[in-house]
């Protein structure tokens, strides 16, 4: 989702669409064949340990109150979970999306300014089966959190809790380092920072940074980290719940990341909120939807919710692993040098 009008239109969409995922619903993802998989090739970019502050008391109620969260040591993947590294992981094992298996998911329809269910839409065709095909190298979309989450676990790695998230976002969402806040410009010197929208939202995207929809992966440069993509293009499901930070926030994140048994985020925002209420999980980092006159989707502290079946055009992953935890199926690891030089080839053209 991007905005306000847009996660009102979802909501209300959200019981029609329930009855076309049912049967999806009940089996969230099947087994994968039982072939082993070819490493991922794919590039993961270290994460140093450190202390930083999640959320933001000057934001909205659900980025509040800030605390302070201590992260462990990780590696990232450098940019979202491709068209192509999906594709390769479908290749070998035939593993089907639950918006395959339930036959629709959602798009934005911009004449109406609401969330509609298409039929064929899918991680391959994401408008729907008389749409584009997916271009192979701009994130992957219309994967569940069921579907990521499946992925990440075939190559040894995980979705970021969503502390992690912004812990790797506040060293920089852009080539230039800026992490954006409440108000930052989109562009400097009429060049953009990042994929958002840009003109009257819903109705018209001018696409004045050059795309309407997703763009290529990197196409806006790397941060100093390495990352690309760390605002705009598209969201990103995190492992957290969707909780209010609180108390219990706090206390989690005092406690710092414990690596994959604890998903590194505390009891507000990790696996545990299944236990605590939480019934939709957290995407971060806003996407080509987000427009600078709503919700600012692509600043550091900005949560995202949704079911965890829900499948939409402008939501995407990427996966991480636990430093001491990495083997080669997950990937190469690239240091933030060398991952910045691989942000500036070139792009090819749409």
């Amino acid at each position: 989702m991007s905005d306000r009008i847009a996660a009102a239109a979802w909501h209300a969409l959200l019981p029609a669409l329930l009855l076309v995922l049912l049967p999806a619903l009940l089996c969230p993802g099947p087994a994968l064949a039982g072939a082993p998989l070819s490493p991922r090739d794919a590039d993961m970019v270290p994460i140093p340990p450190g202390e930083v502050q999640i959320g933001d008391d000057a934001g909205p109620p659900a980025e509040r109150p800030a605390l302070r969260y201590r992260s462990a040591g990780f590696l990232m993947d450098r940019t979202p979970v491709t068209v192509a590294q999906f594709a390769a992981f479908v290749r070998d094992s035939g593993y089907r999306t639950q918006a395959q298996r339930a036959g629709s998911a959602g798009v934005l329809d911009e004449r109406q300014g609401a969330w509609i269910a298409v039929r064929g839409a899918s991680w391959s065709a994401p408008l729907g089966a008389h749409g584009p095909p997916a271009r192979s190298d701009h994130p992957v979309t219309q994967v569940s959190w069921f579907d990521a989450q499946t992925f990440c676990r075939a190559y040894g790695a995980r979705l970021p809790t969503e502390f992690e998230w912004e812990r790797a976002a506040r060293l920089g969402q852009t080539a230039d380092g800026h992490v954006f806040r409440a108000g930052d410009p989109i562009a400097l010197s009429g060049h953009y920072r990042l994929n958002a929208w840009e003109g009257v939202f819903p109705l018209l995207d001018t696409g004045a940074d050059g795309y309407r929809g997703t763009s290529p992966v990197g196409a806006f440069g790397a941060a100093p980290s390495g990352l690309t993509d760390m605002a705009g293009n598209v969201w990103e499901w995190t492992d957290s719940w969707y909780l209010p930070y609180g108390a219990a926030g706090r206390a989690g994140a005092a406690t710092g990341g414990a690596g994959a048994a604890t998903g590194g985020a505390g009891a507000a925002t990790g696996r545990a909120g299944a236990a605590t209420g939480g019934a939709e999980r957290v995407s971060r980092g806003g996407s080509f939807l987000c427009s600078p006159d709503f919700c600012e989707g692509y600043r550091v502290s900005a949560r995202n919710h949704a079911t965890p079946d829900t499948a939409l055009e402008n939501v995407g992953f990427r996966c991480v692993v636990d430093t001491g935890r990495f083997t080669p199926q997950a990937g190469r690891v690239v240091q933030p040098a060398a991952a910045r030089r691989l942000a500036a080839m070139p792009v090819r053209p749409r």
